[in-house]
């Protein structure tokens, strides 16, 4: 039997509000469980554990690390690229530099040439130990988190690294610290270094797991 004039019109008006839209899947992460990170902060790791499904507990805690990674104190020195950037973000170097072949300048515009072992606040250069540029397997700027996860998970892309030395490297290496003392009024990344290395071994403690390739911190 074909449905009545009325019935159809009221079928209509369901699709249009929306009323008959699909509910989401039980098997989706449900990112608004977690409460609003405050700015400049890094969720607390208790926050992660109203996520019951592990797997997507560990999307989540990637997230949430890649707050940090993609923070211009991080991504600038992480370009694909010659080149790094400055500031904000998306700020050519000034005076132009390039990568050369060991990541460190070309002869006589090494990077040390400029940045010490520690930021130099009257001149507002920063510093801080072995300061280079990120390898091009290292490139950030222009990817998804789910592209950079793969990416760190890679011992080809990420200079060799087990889950452990990543956790440890990100957790106390000094280069990688300078982005919560970025000097000279910067920004710095949200949160501490040592938050961020807990969320980072938390996503290593649950899986590794990478998000899908739409979600976005």
């Amino acid at each position: 039997m074909k449905p009545s004039l009325p019935v159809m019109a009221s079928l209509l008006v369901l699709v249009s509000t929306g009323a008959c839209r699909r509910q989401p899947s039980s098997e989706s992460p449900r990112w608004e469980t977690l409460p609003q990170a405050e700015a400049g902060q890094l969720r607390p790791l208790d926050a992660f554990e109203r996520i019951e499904d592990r797997g997507l507990r560990s999307q989540a805690l990637f997230l949430e690390a890649s707050r940090v990674f993609f923070h211009p104190r991080c991504a600038n020195c992480h370009p694909d690229g010659d080149s790094p950037f400055q500031d904000s973000g998306g700020q050519p170097h000034s005076p132009p530099v390039t990568r050369g072949p060991e990541d460190r300048g070309v002869v006589g515009m090494e990077c040390a040439g400029c940045h010490q072992d520690h930021n130099l606040e009257l001149a507002r250069v920063p510093g801080a130990p072995n300061w280079h540029l990120a390898p091009r397997t290292m490139a950030w700027v222009g990817k998804t988190p789910r592209q950079v996860c793969e990416q760190l998970k890679d011992p080809a892309r990420n200079g060799g690294k087990t889950l452990a030395q990543l956790v440890e490297h990100n957790a106390h290496d000094e280069l990688v610290g300078w982005g919560w003392n970025p000097g000279a009024g910067r920004e710095p990344a949200p949160g501490t270094q040592a938050h961020f290395g807990r969320i980072v071994a938390a996503w290593v403690a649950t899986g590794a797991e990478c998000p899908g390739e739409e979600a976005r911190p």
